[in-house]
């Protein structure tokens, strides 16, 4: 839905001049387009949207500019009412007709639960994309993961070491770096890396739901997690994803492009979700993939 400025006075006077218009046989006027905003314009709007949400501390949203449209589209949560939609609007003040608002289902949340895939201090998580700096192996995955993570273990149990947490980022960002340590574990590769763009076909996979596909939707997204902070510069596709996908592979064929941050969680009717730029991790943990 849209939330444009109230036209009632301009239709009930056009209803009122009706007939007279008729009566001169007066040829209707197109309204002219709608103006779309310039570069800079849209820029101050999605600038006032963020400070809005984060001033509010308003959760359960995701936004981004659509350049094609002029636009700044605003994603609401389940958990997020129409009043404070209203409010977050209201509070933008700016321009509010640039702005364009859609829900999704479930909740926006960082995708961490139990299962078998990567452990570690009772979380589950899932193997992103394995990287190298010179004779050293890791692996990616997310940051919000690796927060409470000392060490990393390939099964429920906790007893075959996998390796240690050695960076993280999150929120702002969402990846971590993981070392390989246990060098009986296999580590393959057989990726490049590449920069994912609107409408793609893509495919994620994780521990928890196995292989979806979908397209992206939006390109530098920011959102806003339930119960968790504000991550920025996200890939959103149509893919649903649920607890314990956070960290895997976001791809096309062989070209790696990001890392499952969250989303609504549901892949029984589908979902959103949220993916960090896989490139942005590389080039902050100074690793190649392979």
């Amino acid at each position: 839905m849209r939330f444009t400025r109230s036209r009632n006075r301009l239709l009930a006077a056009a209803a009122g001049l009706g007939l007279a218009a008729t009566a001169m046989a007066t040829p209707a006027v197109a309204a002219p387009p709608e103006e779309k905003l310039s570069a800079r314009a849209l820029a101050a709007v999605h600038s006032a949207v963020d400070a809005a949400v984060n001033r509010s501390a308003l959760s359960g949203i995701a936004w981004y500019t659509d350049e094609a449209t002029g636009k700044v589209v605003v994603t609401a949560d389940s958990t997020v009412s129409e009043s404070a939609l209203s409010r977050l609007t209201e509070t933008v003040g700016i321009r509010a007709d640039a702005i364009t608002v859609k829900r999704a289902k479930g909740e926006f949340k960082p995708l961490v639960g139990p299962g078998d895939a990567i452990y570690g201090s009772g979380y589950r998580c899932s193997v992103g994309f394995n990287v190298r700096s010179g004779g050293t192996h890791y692996f990616l995955t997310a940051g919000h993961c690796a927060e409470d993570v000392g060490t990393w273990y390939t099964n429920s149990g906790e007893t075959t070491r996998i390796g240690p947490t050695v960076k993280s980022s999150f929120p702002g960002n969402d990846y971590a770096l993981v070392r390989y340590a246990n060098t009986s574990l296999t580590h393959s590769g057989g990726y490049t890396v590449g920069n994912a763009k609107v409408g793609q076909r893509v495919t994620r996979d994780g521990s928890s739901t196995g292989v979806h596909s979908g397209r992206v939707e939006a390109l530098d997204v920011s959102v806003r997690y339930r119960g968790s902070g504000t991550v920025r510069g996200m890939i959103q596709a149509d893919i649903c994803a649920e607890s314990g996908d956070s960290g895997g592979p976001l791809y096309a064929g062989s070209t790696a492009l990001g890392i499952t941050s969250g989303g609504t969680g549901d892949c029984s009717s589908g979902g959103t979700t949220f993916y960090q730029p896989v490139r942005e991790a590389l080039r902050a943990y100074d690793v190649n993939i392979y």
